[in-house]
């Protein structure tokens, strides 16, 4: 079942963290088993709600919620529409943060020659030819 966490905390996606705890809280208080015993829709609800703030409420799985939804959390960019990708998460973390989730140098260097935004091609030039053209 597919769900946006900023319609679970009923926040708009500009919120700020004081406005996602305090939604949080106040939806939190409304559908909390031992106010709604036996209400299964309740307990689904509250279970939503703590995954939407534990989402929401960490700037890092925001980012990447808000960059590519809930498959970005899980890791699953080619669950659907023919799209395929060849990377991990850690790929997504060194791209934000700049490194450091990466195991290895050898990793980061794959990493940066598979999707380094810089085109490097050598040509040679006369002098003349490179001033003048």
């Amino acid at each position: 079942m597919e769900f946006d966490y900023y319609e679970i905390l009923e926040i708009s996606r500009n919120a700020s963290g004081d406005e996602i705890k305090k939604a949080f809280r106040r939806l939190a208080l409304k559908y909390h088993p031992d106010r709604n015993s036996g209400d299964k829709e309740a307990e689904l609800k509250f279970k939503q709600i703590n995954e939407a703030y534990q989402v929401l409420s960490d700037e890092q799985k925001r980012s990447i919620y808000d960059r590519y939804g809930k498959e970005g959390l899980e890791g699953r960019f080619g669950s659907g529409g023919g799209f395929s990708a060849d990377f991990d998460l850690s790929d997504i973390f060194d791209s934000f943060f700049g490194g450091g989730f990466a195991s290895s140098s050898r990793q980061r260097k794959r990493y940066s020659e598979k999707y380094s935004a810089d085109l490097e091609i050598p040509i040679n030039l006369e002098f003349n030819e490179a001033i003048f053209g």
